[in-house]
């Protein structure tokens, strides 16, 4: 048998029960983090009526946690690359799950304002980890399908969100403080994280963590059964792992600024901006929305419910697609389809419209967020994936700072019409971006 790395070894494998367990365990972290996000945009509107907030303060309550999303994200993928995947991942839940927590003693806006600050911190840091790490076990047949799952949580967590709201936050005075209770539970979830999530393989390597690494990997061959059991020899000295990059033509001091990575550093970081500005501009505000139209908050937030439903077919379609047309039409395509949704959003004037054009949004823009982390992960290697990543994702949560104190202004300006109408042309900025970047569907990671 021809010697293999270790990399190749795990490029080589089927879908096992192990990479199920790993998708499984993440994707539960991963939910964990999006019905904090998207729990948030209920309990703004609950605040406003009970503490009588102006759209500035609760501008400032949404953008807060993204100020600590952007710093989060910068530095989660920095210290992935550093310590791991597996213990920023961990860190990452136990901090914003116990500031979600702390959150419902607050008394008054300034408080809220520094719990919500740190509670950004872990969230922006999670998400970029833990689709490194996932993408690092996943074989190149199937990769871009798997993270799309892995973001496929993202609407579970909503949905969750979309429940804790309608039957929690709405509920009474105090609704709001025990959303953010239930919103705790990562905090307890991280020990699971940290006890049963094994370490990225080639971050192993990276590191000299040879025995480390070989354990893992022939732990994810017994589970793809005898076939796939290895009987060749791969790396154990840093002078043969060093010789085997060599051999893959990888460069160990490459940053996302060398030359032949800079162009696409730039497209994913435009892309990350823009889908940042029109998603949080659009979700977070639209329970808010609603009420200012009239509906009352149990009837927006049903609405809310309603639209977010639509998430799921929008991942699947995004996870088949993906490995059919490749990442970058996939990902064109999910972003033109937010594009002309955001244009009838704007538009919509009756209830029908309103669940119809959201469910639309909903649908295209969600399946674009998976093709999105599907595809990041894919561009840099291993040394430099986390920072890769984290960068992207930390540049995009600029935007998602500004939207929310932008939308009331462009509600005011020019109503839904204007808002919405911005956010479909920061989409069509995005899909144009999209072609700046590489193919990567069927190509190892390296």
């Amino acid at each position: 048998m021809m010697n293999l790395s270790r990399s190749e070894r795990l490029e080589r494998l089927p879908f096992t029960k192990k990479l199920g367990k790993l998708l499984g365990t993440s994707g539960v972290g991963w939910a964990l983090d999006a019905m904090d996000v998207g729990l948030i945009s209920f309990i703004i509107a609950a605040l406003a009526q009970e503490w009588g907030l102006d759209n500035t303060q609760k501008s400032w309550i949404i953008s807060i946690g993204f100020v600590g999303m952007a710093i989060g994200a910068s530095l989660g993928g920095l210290l992935a690359d550093k310590i791991g995947r597996r213990s920023v991942f961990a860190l990452t839940l136990l901090v914003y799950g116990l500031a979600t927590g702390a959150s419902a003693l607050a008394g008054s806006v300034a408080v809220l304002l520094v719990f919500r600050f740190i509670v950004g911190l872990g969230l922006g840091a999670e998400l970029p980890v833990a689709s490194t790490l996932v993408s690092e076990f996943s074989p190149k047949k199937i990769r871009g399908r798997v993270i799309v799952w892995l973001e496929a949580f993202w609407a579970l967590g909503w949905i969750m969100a979309a429940l804790i709201g309608y039957f929690v936050v709405a509920t009474s005075d105090n609704g709001w403080r025990w959303g953010f209770i239930i919103g705790a539970v990562p905090a307890l979830y991280s020990l699971i994280i940290r006890i049963h999530t094994p370490e990225s393989v080639r971050y192993l390597e990276t590191k000299g963590k040879f025995e480390a690494a070989e354990k893992i990997v022939q732990d994810y061959e017994a589970s793809a059964g005898e076939e796939f059991r290895y009987t060749g020899k791969s790396a154990n000295t840093v002078a043969e792992y060093d010789a085997e990059l060599a051999a893959r033509h990888i460069d160990r001091d490459l940053s996302i600024w060398s030359p032949h990575l800079r162009k696409r550093t730039i497209a994913l970081w435009v892309i990350w901006f823009a889908i940042n500005f029109s998603y949080y501009g659009a979700f977070t505000w639209i329970p808010s929305l609603l009420t200012a139209q009239g509906f009352t908050l149990i009837k927006s937030f049903e609405f809310t419910l309603i639209i977010t439903l639509a998430q799921i077919p929008g991942y699947a379609a995004a996870a088949w697609l993906i490995e059919k047309w490749g990442r970058r039409q996939t990902l064109a395509v999910f972003l033109a389809g937010s594009a002309a949704a955001a244009i009838l959003y704007g538009l919509a004037g009756s209830e029908w419209q309103i669940i119809g054009a959201g469910m639309m949004l909903s649908f295209f823009n969600l399946g674009a967020w998976g093709a999105l982390y599907a595809i990041g992960p894919e561009l840099y290697p291993t040394n430099i994936r986390g920072t890769g990543t984290g960068s992207a994702a930390g540049f995009g949560r600029i935007a998602s700072i500004l939207t929310p104190l932008l939308t009331p202004v462009f509600v005011s300006a020019g109503g839904n019409v204007l808002a919405f109408g911005v956010f479909s042309i920061m989409f069509a900025i995005a899909a144009s971006a999209v072609f700046f970047l590489p193919e990567q569907r069927g190509k190892a990671i390296v």
